[in-house]
């Protein structure tokens, strides 16, 4: 009997620890996203094929086998593509008034794109990018060019 083969090169879940998830479903609610369903002590988006959840640290750690560990933030950023320079504006501009920390104004940037980053109520880092050399489907979703 064969194994079966791990698909490599995907991801079907990014989850994000969290200090008060009732405070980040709030944020994430103000930035116009929806949860899918109610779950216990995690919140779960759907985004383009794939879903991002919201877990507490605590909870998180403990999850992963390592109950008291202090997860950090910031050393990841997670980004969002938008087909023009004033929809990167538009979105910089939603994460702000929804209580997200300016980190990096949206700005022309040297490999010809326009980018900003935002941090979450927890550190998390999401920058908005307008990138001409990567056109997003009808969907909003990326597919690198050949």
């Amino acid at each position: 009997m064969t194994p079966p083969r791990m698909t490599s090169q995907r991801v079907t879940l990014i989850t994000l620890g969290v200090a008060d998830l009732v405070a980040s479903k709030a944020f994430y609610a103000r930035l116009g996203w929806q949860e899918h369903g109610a779950h216990e002590g995690v919140a779960f988006y759907q985004i383009n094929g794939l879903a991002l959840a919201l877990f507490g640290r605590a909870d998180l750690a403990a999850d992963q086998g390592r109950a008291g560990a202090k997860l950090g933030t910031g050393a990841v950023t997670l980004a969002q593509n938008f087909a023009t320079e004033a929809e990167v504006d538009a979105a910089f501009t939603a994460a702000l008034a929804a209580g997200a920390t300016a980190l990096k104004r949206p700005e022309k940037v040297f490999w010809g794109g326009y980018s900003g980053y935002w941090a979450d109520l927890d550190g998390h880092v999401w920058e908005v990018a307008m990138n001409p050399f990567w056109p997003l489907e009808a969907d909003g979703s990326l597919k690198l060019p050949a």
